[in-house]
């Protein structure tokens, strides 16, 4: 009895400890929250002749931009974290509509897509927000963020008051306002402005357009400050009574200053967008911006009493189909890394940006700045062997059911995706032809083409090559051309143009070719999942391409994140556990993916292979980036 007692007593004794323990920790942590977020909220961010207040307190906005959608969910808070411990005092991030809203009447606010435990993290950091909400975002997305189903309507005026597209605007905003509006500094939340459309004066094709989304925004409840963004050229043409104008450059010209002080006299003066590096094309450099040249010149900026924005702060990456594509001079298709030369690597590494811009931005700060979170290792795993082998032509089956035209039909008019069109990916158009010469594209490949007779390689279609000799041959034959969609240009006047796959007449000999089956290719989850059904076959010697290729990474004990490498492979996408990380192409400049620890697992992990011409049998996994040679901007 008594050695029970003795224990009941220790017991008790640990109970209370632990009740003690717990009881600190919750008061740490929301006195902590309730002082970080200590202020008022009866005034919002305010533009105070030539300063911001934010409730009612002078405020110097030190902002950085993060993509949601760009970054693994798993790693938000860390990215964050860091952002926080840098000096940054803002986040600022985009919203994607064509993430969102793949089709009418389908919406997508969950997983690496929930915006709102995005925002609510943001509070539990200590940042506030400004929420770029389009509807047409740029950032280097397909179409500018703008869903491709839109392209539907054959007289579409994309980012304009054309009914179709303002009612588009309105069903989404419908959806999406409504669960930001209470994350509104006003209401308690992080959310201190609300940025309207992005760079619009450089387009400026309806002086009534950013008035309506002004309108828009402000009955369905925003209440916050509104800004507008553009460069030198838009700053006029872009804003709207009632928004800020802010500026967007990478080196600080004082006519910029000068003229926007004209445009917009007596108000605070904002860089929307310190671009702190770029984005690369295929086939081109690794763009970097040298650190201390990127840091100067936000010094000069914040000497001058201005606030400003890093465009980025981190970029992340370009999953799956969502980069964008430029159309200056000559069309070119961007990478799958949006690393951006940021100050936050791709991986979410610390760079000589980063430090230097900490010790710049601590001086802001009292010189008090949070700790740097600890770094994530990167782990090389043994290289996947690839093992089993699928013909393109045996997976069709598992392919939405073929369509049948008597005329090619581009991919956002097929009628698939209940009847939303095709977004992206590959799509195989085939015919029959009785005889060889001179096929022409006649520029109506978007964006390139593999072509096929009898389901042998011919040749090549693109915007240079625009001819190929068919061989001879008087019987029927099966000519096909496997199209793919390597991305919508993003900005400038030619988004009402940015249809896909085949969008005229291929001409065999001068004749139209006619009597088309067509397969929608888009490599869904959904597709990639359903290929266990498939009729895989061991991988010969002289595989056909174009193929899928399975093999399996083996990952021991916690997954941590990796780049892929394939050298010795040409050109394809790539998935792991059904997530696809984005297309490769041996062009460069990046000659490695990024994969997260979050998309693998311990133990066993399925890769799959979308090649289109030549592979290695191997891919390789190691533990540092390669984003090719570089240049400067």
């Amino acid at each position: 009895m008594v050695v029970l007692s003795v224990r009941s007593s220790h017991r008790r004794r640990y109970v209370a400890l632990f009740l003690s323990i717990t009881g600190f920790i919750i008061y740490r942590h929301f006195s902590g929250q309730t002082g970080r977020m200590r202020i008022s909220r009866s005034e919002g961010l305010s533009v105070n002749s030539s300063q911001f207040t934010l409730g009612g307190e002078p405020f110097r906005l030190l902002g950085g931009s993060l993509h949601y959608f760009r970054v693994p969910k798993a790693y938000w808070k860390d990215r964050m974290m860091k952002m926080k411990a840098c000096g940054i005092n803002t986040l600022t991030t985009s919203v994607p509509w064509n993430l969102h809203q793949p089709g009418r009447g389908e919406f997508q606010f969950y997983g690496g897509l929930d915006l709102e435990t995005f925002l609510h993290q943001a509070v539990d950091v200590g940042l506030w927000v400004i929420l770029r909400v389009g509807p047409y975002i740029g950032s280097e997305l397909d179409l500018g963020g703008l869903p491709s189903w839109l392209l539907r309507d054959r007289k579409m005026k994309l980012r304009s008051t054309y009914p179709g597209f303002t009612e588009a605007v309105n069903a989404f905003f419908d959806k999406l306002i409504p669960k930001v509006v209470p994350l509104q500094f006003k209401k308690g939340g992080p959310i201190i402005a609300v940025q309207v459309e992005s760079e619009y004066g450089s387009f400026a094709v309806d002086s009534d357009y950013i008035p309506f989304l002004k309108e828009a925004l402000q009955s369905r409840g925003i209440s916050e400050l509104l800004l507008t963004a553009d460069s030198h050229e838009g700053l006029k043409s872009g804003g709207v009574s009632g928004a800020l104008r802010t500026l967007n450059l990478r080196k600080l010209n004082y006519d910029d200053i000068k003229y926007l002080e004209a445009v917009q006299p007596n108000s605070p003066m904002l860089v929307m967008e310190y671009w702190t590096g770029w984005f690369d094309g295929w086939g081109d450099l690794h763009h970097t911006f040298p650190a201390e040249d990127m840091v100067a010149v936000a010094r000069k900026v914040l000497r001058r009493g201005m606030s400003i924005n890093l465009y980025m702060f981190h970029g992340g990456t370009n999953f799956g189909f969502m980069s964008g594509a430029l159309a200056n001079r000559s069309y070119k298709a961007l990478v799958t890394s949006y690393d951006y030369d940021a100050p936050l690597s791709e991986a979410g590494d610390y760079t000589p940006k980063y430090h230097l811009l900490r010790d710049l931005f601590s001086r802001y700060n009292n010189g008090q700045l949070p700790d740097m979170p600890a770094l994530r290792w990167k782990e090389s795993y043994e290289a996947a062997i690839m093992y089993q082998h699928l013909f393109l032509w045996d997976a069709l089956p598992f392919t939405q059911e073929p369509f049948k035209s008597r005329t090619p039909v581009n991919m956002e008019n097929l009628p698939v995706n209940n009847n939303n069109g095709q977004a992206y990916g590959y799509t195989l158009y085939e015919t029959t032809i009785t005889t060889g010469g001179f096929l022409k594209s006649g520029n109506n490949i978007r964006d390139r083409a593999l072509v096929f007779v009898d389901r042998s390689f011919i040749g090549l279609f693109n915007y240079k090559t625009v001819e190929l000799a068919v061989p001879d041959g008087k019987e029927e034959r099966t000519l096909s051309l496997l199209v793919e969609n390597c991305g919508r240009v993003h900005y400038g006047r030619t988004l009402d143009h940015q249809r896909k796959g085949i969008v005229g007449d291929i001409l065999l000999n001068n004749v139209p070719l006619r009597d088309f089956t067509i397969y929608s290719l888009d490599i869904t989850q959904s597709f990639i999942d359903s290929l266990y059904r498939a009729p895989w076959k061991s991988l010969p010697n002289k595989p056909s391409f174009p193929a899928f290729f399975l093999g399996r990474l083996f990952v021991d004990g916690y997954p941590g994140d990796t780049f892929v490498k394939l050298p010795g492979w040409s050109k394809g996408v790539i998935f792991i556990n059904g997530q696809n990380l984005g297309r490769y192409w041996d062009v460069g400049p990046q000659q490695a993916l990024y994969v997260p620890g979050p998309f693998l697992n311990s133990g066993i992990n399925q890769v799959i292979a979308f090649e289109e011409a030549e592979a290695d049998f191997k891919i390789q996994f190691e533990d540092a980036p390669d984003l090719g040679m570089t240049v400067d901007i």
